[in-house]
């Protein structure tokens, strides 16, 4: 197995690029990656091409990562099409590394692309609808009702879907019992919103760039209780883009300014054993690979970017990545070390909340805001002498957890 390198980063501001296609975003992106790494498009082996929703709202289906490549004059290679839900470029991602290491490749393009705004708020609900088993939507519904009626919750069950992201009622009714056993309130989760509107605020790219305080979080309009507008992550349009180089390609290119790639690990969910720890869950049985695989732990992390598609989950993911005990992330959020200036500081970027969430572009960016703060790229939310990072990037819900995850742990070296 040969080292992986990132040499090169882009992304587009996210956002609302309503006056701008698919072709166009992706070319922003791309052509920054490749002209950070210092090499011509001509170089490139291979391209790995995350997108999950063009062929519900554009139409450009089969074919959208050549579509985008053409565009910009990039032929011949070897061009693969990415689909996972949430996960789709951090899959990209996790894929082309591993073709890298087992030697391949040496220069491989990695990009993520999406356009979600639309006049037609259902096409775009739509795409989150489908990212569940429609052939068990009613149990999907179901399992939200018995939640609602468990947790006594009086939430407009209607507008699931319709309305509103059906993925924001799975976020609410997860929230909604980590509560139940935690001991966590809703300011908590606001807490979390206005942490990362801080650090969103210090980023040019990021979608939203104002400070909301706790109380304004509290304040706006509630999309499912217990979350408020603030706590949902919004949709957006936007690309980001990678370059991966093996460590012959590094040398051979004179490369100086690399971020080693340790470990990328990528699972599915699974059927649950009744009554089974939440250790051997998902998240945590993929954490736990991922850390062994790189050889450090959770001690060992400087920064961290993870999938904050509703505020609750970032106080789930701090204890299922370990860098919290079980009903302790809410303390570990108010202690300060997830704030910028803090011991292990999360979602720099300002994470989906506030960077946004363009579904086939999130993972791809995390990559980018990581590789960028190991590099001391980031300005005013750089955290000082990072030089370990972890991507946590999650897509798709069947039975009780997310269809697809993608870990993945970037060092300086």
């Amino acid at each position: 197995m040969q080292p992986v390198f990132i040499a090169g980063t882009g992304m587009t501001r996210f956002g609302k690029h309503i006056d701008r296609g698919l072709k166009s975003l992706a070319a922003e992106a791309i052509g920054a990656a490749i002209s950070d790494a210092g090499i011509t498009a001509a170089q490139l082996q291979a391209a790995y091409m995350g997108n999950a929703a063009a062929g519900v709202m554009t139409g450009q289906v089969l074919i959208p990562g050549q579509v985008a490549l053409r565009g910009m004059g990039i032929g011949r290679i070897p061009v693969v099409n990415i689909e996972n839900a949430c996960a789709t470029s951090a899959t990209a991602f996790q894929q082309a590394v591993q073709m890298i290491a087992l030697g391949a490749y040496d220069i491989v393009l990695v990009a993520g692309f999406e356009k979600l705004y639309s006049e037609d708020k259902e096409r775009t609900f739509s795409v989150f609808h489908g990212a569940v088993d429609l052939e068990a939507i009613d149990d999907v519904m179901a399992m939200l009702q018995a939640n609602l009626s468990r947790n006594g919750s009086a939430a407009d069950f209607a507008g699931a879907g319709r309305s509103r992201s059906l993925f924001m009622d799975v976020y609410a009714a997860m929230a909604r019992d980590y509560m139940a056993e935690s001991g966590a309130i809703q300011r908590d989760f606001a807490e979390v919103a206005a942490k990362n509107s801080f650090h969103g605020s210090l980023n040019p790219k990021a979608q939203f760039q104002d400070v909301l305080t706790v109380d304004q979080v509290l304040a706006a309009p509630m999309i499912v209780d217990p979350m408020t507008r603030p706590m949902c992550a919004p949709i957006g349009d936007g690309a980001a883009a990678l370059v991966l180089v093996s460590g012959k390609a590094a040398r051979q290119l004179g490369l100086r300014d690399t971020v080693r790639v340790l470990s990328s690990v990528m699972a599915s969910g699974w059927d649950y054993a009744e009554g089974i720890d939440k250790k051997e869950r998902l998240v945590p049985v993929v954490a736990a690979q991922v850390y062994e695989a790189a050889g450090v732990g959770p001690e060992a992390l400087d920064v961290v970017e993870l999938h904050d598609a509703g505020a609750p989950a970032e106080l789930m993911y701090y204890e299922h990545l370990g860098l919290a005990a079980e009903g302790e992330g809410a303390a570990l959020l108010h202690s300060g070390a997830t704030r910028l200036g803090g011991r292990v500081p999360v979602n720099p970027s300002g994470g989906l909340l506030r960077k946004g969430h363009p579904i086939g572009a999130s993972g791809c960016a995390q990559l980018v805001e990581l590789a960028d703060q190991l590099r001391g790229r980031c300005g005013p939310r750089q955290v000082e002498g990072a030089r370990t990072a972890l991507a946590e990037n999650g897509g798709g819900w069947i039975g009780e957890d997310a269809a697809a995850i993608v870990i993945s742990i970037l060092q300086k070296e």
